[in-house]
């Protein structure tokens, strides 16, 4: 048998179990009983209308389970908004994971200043993102040079010892 003739077996086999079933009574009315479909949405809306390109992109993003990293692209994309132009300037942020924001200072003051403020800042971040997104903050001082050079080094102060 050639691989035509096999699909015409198959084909009438499936048409000979179709006849066998016995048939369902489906009432009049419902969707699959009716046999005029309706084409138009109406005048209220519907799947079928044409959608704006941010509520198609944030279903896809929700069906997809990418919801939560894009909160944390907010939260860095909108950092002087949501923490404030003054705070924005002398600090930002690094890293976001499992609700842990990491936020490097500019300077050991301003560390001091944000770990001062972070229950503020946490409240401007949740009320501006959303709840849920940013549970805790690291907040790191300015990263210093390392004067750990080669395989072996001084224990002790080393080098420093001339700077003052």
């Amino acid at each position: 048998m050639r691989g035509s003739d096999l699909a015409r077996a198959a084909l009438e086999a499936a048409r000979q179990q179709a006849k066998a079933r016995p048939k369902r009574a489906v009432p009049r009315g419902t969707a699959t009983g009716s046999r005029r479909r309706r084409r138009w949405s109406g005048a209220g809306s519907d799947e079928r209308d044409p959608q704006t390109l941010g509520r198609l992109a944030s279903r896809m993003a929700a069906d997809r389970g990418w919801s939560d990293h894009l909160a944390g692209g907010r939260v860095f994309g909108r950092w002087a908004a949501l923490v404030g132009a003054d705070v924005a300037e002398h600090a930002k942020p690094l890293a976001l994971k499992d609700g842990e924001l990491t936020v490097q200072a500019d300077s050991t003051a301003w560390a001091t200043q944000l770990r001062l403020l972070q229950r503020q800042l946490l409240g401007h971040i949740a009320a501006g993102v959303g709840p849920g997104v940013v549970t805790k903050l690291k907040v790191q001082g300015p990263s210093a040079p390392s004067w750990r050079h080669g395989p072996r080094h001084v224990p002790g102060r080393g080098p420093r010892d001339t700077y003052g």
